[in-house]
């Protein structure tokens, strides 16, 4: 039946023999996976990623130790006068959950008569009807106490209400990330369904590929609750492209047993030789996508650790599934497979074939010449790396709100000093000077709120404790930016250099911009580590399949321009990236179509070798008996990327799939038009033997 190893075991023999009991050992551990997802934590903050070297995190987390780490919002009131706001400010601050509203009855009496009140002087809090709010919460951004407490201030505020900052950014992630992710599922498995239907040869087959696949990704989803939390970015995307990238597995396999099948053999027999066929091929392809995915866990961004990881897992779980739970199915549903058969929908691919090949001179000089620019322009991109650009894009109830608030009061963007507690007099020169910059609109701190002579013990307590411990103070800052930009990042730099003259050891300055400084510049450095690691380590898998340094060389080449020829359009275009996705896009367009040139390559490798054929039939053979797998891989990764883009509100997520959809579609341009040339280009280094024997006849 197959192949046993010394010890007399058979995989396939096992399979067949246990059918029953894998199956209710999958089912088992399927029902265990569904009642573990809803415990897995998913983290809405990029900062947490940050390495315990980068400065603000080491200041984020002394401020969470002395402090807590409360969460920030800032809202709006529209069409209100200024008594009527300090009326919305007084049910803002009684609400469970809000610690303190900073608003401008804290310097001005808005009780006294409209004669006596400078208006100009408070035209950052009111002003044309409308007041703006500062709001800092008893616990983090995404506490469920800070979600309810948002709640319930837009009860309050009704339609007169506008809400920005982290606190309602993250509720709002939180919010679309749930509504989305079934419905970009649900969309994915109809348009695969579909797919499949159009590319195999019966009608249940999409339903066991489909069911192999869920199987996997709920077995992925639930382990990981052993990671503990999980980021957003991960719990959105794995699912997707777990069922884009490995559905190839299980298409192998049956495809395998269809034609061991059809040469007359017994089913049993037949799915016996079809999982000692497909175990090779599919542990060569899977390997390059591990690789691809693995290397994400060596960024110093961890986020890049937890994605990796989690891409990583799911890859193992789709073989586990498709090697052991796939057969014991293939089992059950013979029959009905076999009932179900209809005729191919595909062409025979010749004449697209020969087109290809004879263009092959024309697409090699194209590649050629823009190789160079494309690279060049891939790297000039500009990009945005903090928590803003994530969840706030076009099209979200926050990015329409914060164009509202934007547009009537300016940016205010909110960060903190954390000093330690020495001086009084100290602190308040500190919080003085910080005062007197050009884009700072308010300052907060203890020691310069404190009226002469009163000493600090006669304040509430929930004033002192906001802004003092026994070691430290924190210093509350509103600039007039953008959290992520070139004047914010300035803005930042000074504040620092002034705490450092004032306190040169132990201080730290916190908040959204000097953590997206940090995150720029450990993802920077993430990038070139990550992309030549992903790329040595896919060469070497190659190199080790095929035992030839050419062929991994032609391989590449295709896979790397078409990266380059996605990564280079946002820079044509003039739209700015999100780092995030640019750099992890990089890894999984190499891992999971480099399998296309994989194929290719060897498939013209047995035309040459085995079948005897010259070169350009081989190429056009080659083409002809590679084109409908790679079409149907690559339209299942390109239509769940672009699933993602136009169905997904978060922007990272969404940019994350347009870059996947897109890079997928031209890696399947790429693999076809080019790879085809270069293996011809190339055949007397492939072919070394066979150019030796004919040299000597």
């Amino acid at each position: 039946m197959s192949k046993k190893s010394a010890g007399g075991f058979s995989l396939p023999e096992f399979i067949i023999r246990h059918a029953r009991a894998i199956e209710l050992c999958f089912a088992a551990m399927t029902l265990i996976s569904l009642f573990l997802m809803p415990f897995v934590r998913v983290n809405y903050d990029l900062t947490e990623y940050l390495p315990a070297s980068a400065a603000s995190k080491q200041g984020l987390d002394l401020m969470e130790q002395e402090f807590g780490y409360p969460g920030t919002a800032r809202i709006m009131i529209d069409g209100v006068s200024l008594y009527e706001a300090k009326q919305y400010k007084d049910q803002i601050a009684a609400v469970d959950g809000v610690d303190m509203v900073l608003w401008c009855d804290t310097t001005t009496d808005i009780f006294t008569s409209s004669a006596f009140i400078d208006y100009d002087a408070i035209q950052d809090y009111y002003k044309d009807g409308a007041a703006v709010m500062n709001i800092t919460f008893e616990k983090g951004d995404s506490d469920p106490k800070t979600s309810a407490a948002i709640d319930q201030i837009r009860d309050i505020l009704g339609d007169k209400g506008y809400m920005v900052g982290m606190a309602v950014q993250n509720k709002s992630l939180a919010e679309n990330v749930a509504r989305e992710l079934n419905m970009i599922m649900a969309i994915a498995v109809v348009m695969i369904y579909l797919i499949l239907t159009l590319t195999t040869t019966s009608w249940a087959e999409p339903f066991l590929f489909l069911l192999i696949m869920g199987v996997a990704i709920v077995l992925n989803k639930g382990s990981n609750v052993f990671l503990g939390t999980i980021s957003f970015l991960t719990d959105n995307v794995v699912a997707v492209l777990q069922l884009a990238v490995s559905m190839d597995y299980s298409i192998f396999l049956l495809h395998a047993y269809t034609r061991y099948k059809e040469q007359g053999m017994p089913m049993e027999q037949a799915l016996a030789a079809a999982v000692n066929e497909a175990l090779n091929s599919i542990l060569a392809s899977s390997l390059t996508t591990i690789v691809g995915f693995l290397v994400l866990t060596f960024m110093q961004f961890r986020i890049g650790f937890d994605l990796g990881l989690s891409l990583t897992k799911g890859i193992v779980f789709s073989l586990v599934s498709v090697l052991f739970f796939m057969p014991a199915m293939i089992l059950r549903m013979a029959p009905l497979l076999e009932r179900t058969e209809h005729r191919s929908f595909l062409p025979s691919f010749e004449k697209s074939a020969r087109g290809i090949y004879r263009m092959r001179k024309a697409v090699l000089v194209a590649a050629l010449l823009s190789a160079l620019p494309l690279y060049t322009a891939q790297s000039m991109n500009s990009f945005l790396f903090g928590n803003a650009s994530v969840g706030a894009g076009e099209g979200t109830q926050v990015y329409a709100d914060d164009q509202k608030i934007t547009e009537k009061f300016g940016r205010s963007n909110m960060m903190m000093a954390i000093v330690p507690n020495t001086s009084n007099i100290r602190e308040k020169e500190l919080a003085e000077e910080l005062e007197q910059l050009p884009y700072m609109k308010t300052v907060l701190s203890l020691a310069d709120t404190l009226p002469e002579g009163i000493p600090e013990e006669f304040l509430p307590e929930s004033l002192t404790g906001l802004l003092h411990t026994e070691d430290y103070c924190r210093i509350l800052m509103y600039t007039r930016t953008r959290e992520e930009s070139p004047a914010a990042f300035a803005a930042s730099d000074e504040i620092q250099e002034i705490i450092k003259r004032y306190y040169p050891e132990d201080s730290y300055l916190v908040g959204g911009t000097p953590s997206t400084q940090d995150i720029e510049t450990t993802i920077t450095r993430d990038y070139s580590r990550v992309n030549l690691l992903s790329t040595i380590g896919v060469f070497l898998v190659v190199l080790w399949s095929f035992r030839s340094l050419a062929v991994p060389m032609a391989v590449m080449i295709p896979i790397e321009l078409a990266i380059f020829l996605n990564m280079s359009i946002p820079y044509f275009k003039g739209e700015e990236v999100n780092y995030i996705g640019y750099i992890i896009v990089s890894c999984i367009q190499l891992g999971a179509t480099v399998d296309y040139s994989i194929l290719t390559a060897s498939n013209y490798l047995e035309a040459r070798r085995k079948q005897g054929l010259e070169k350009e039939e081989a190429a056009i053979w080659t083409l002809k008996r590679s084109i409908p797998a790679i079409f149907t891989s690559g339209s299942i990764l390109t239509v769940c990327g672009y699933i993602l883009y136009f169905v997904s509100s978060i922007s990272a997520i969404g940019e994350l799939g347009h870059l996947i959809g897109r890079g997928a579609w031209m890696s399947v341009l790429l693999v076809l038009g080019l790879l085809p040339a270069l293996l011809v280009l190339a055949d007397p280094l492939i072919n070394k033997k066979k150019h030796k024997n004919a040299q000597e006849a």
